[in-house]
């Protein structure tokens, strides 16, 4: 889409994963990029060969999302090297994974505070930006169907993708006056690198060819959900959320007992 040519966008944790394939996605439609990353430098130098590839300006800033300052400074930074911003795009997340009753409190509170509070500490910083330049612009949430789904062993980043969906929401809600639009993507099964840490190869081939579409998702494909929300064409959505999770939640088990009943 060429409607975005020319806009500006900084993306947190976008060095590898869902935020890699966002950045791309958006340099593919001519927005310059800021690509954030915490540890992973040699990756974010290779989001931004890649998304200059497009003839687009990128860059790389180093933050860490669970801290309010470092967050801050990643917007202001981008501000500065862009000349302002349009796009903001909230990603960064972290999720361990333990029963309520053994919880390891310390994975509990850094996946709080990377996705939850380091989501809030982004949007907010960047709504400020958007709100002083006057121009409008586009806020968007990497939530989870986590946030309705009550996945067990996962409470830390159920409640925070729950947070999630309820800031982007009021956010929604309080922007819109100033022509600021802010919506959720809740991607579903995706091929990442993170999914790695719980999952073996065997076991995402295997569970992805048994999902409605066979597969499980690619980062670009919800990098391509991203450039459609911030798109000018979609200037009537916002507080929405879309789903791109190939029909993981769809009831296609139940689908198939009916088939199997039905003798088809």
């Amino acid at each position: 889409m060429s409607n975005l040519k020319g806009k500006r966008a900084v993306i947190s944790g976008a060095s590898r994963g869902i935020g890699r394939g966002i950045a791309i996605q958006l340099a593919k439609a001519g927005v310059d990029v800021v690509i954030n990353y915490r540890s992973h430098e040699g990756e974010a130098d290779e989001v931004v060969a890649a998304c200059e590839a497009h003839g687009v300006r990128a860059f790389k800033v180093a933050a860490d999302m669970a801290d309010q300052q470092q967050t801050e400074s990643l917007v202001d930074q981008a501000s500065e090297l862009l000349g302002g911003l349009d796009i903001v795009v909230s990603n960064a997340a972290y999720s361990d994974r333990h029963t309520m009753l053994d919880s390891d409190m310390d994975e509990f509170r850094k996946t709080i505070d990377i996705s939850m509070w380091g989501a809030f500490y982004l949007i907010r910083r960047g709504a400020q930006k958007l709100v002083d330049a006057g121009q409008g612009g586009n806020l968007v949430v990497i939530s989870s169907p986590h946030a309705h789904i009550a996945m067990p062993g996962a409470m830390a980043y159920n409640m925070a993708k729950a947070a999630n969906d309820q800031m982007a929401r009021t956010a929604a809600c309080e922007l819109a006056q100033y022509g600021i639009r802010c919506n959720i993507i809740h991607p579903g099964w995706t091929n990442t690198p993170g999914e790695r840490k719980f999952f073996s190869e065997q076991t995402l081939e295997q569970k992805g060819s048994e999902l409605p579409l066979g597969r499980l998702g690619e980062p670009e494909e919800i990098g391509r959900g991203v450039v459609f929300l911030c798109d000018p064409e979609s200037r009537y959505i916002t507080g929405s959320t879309i789903t791109i999770d190939g029909g993981i939640q769809l009831p296609f088990k139940e689908m198939y007992r009916v088939e199997e009943a039905s003798g088809r």
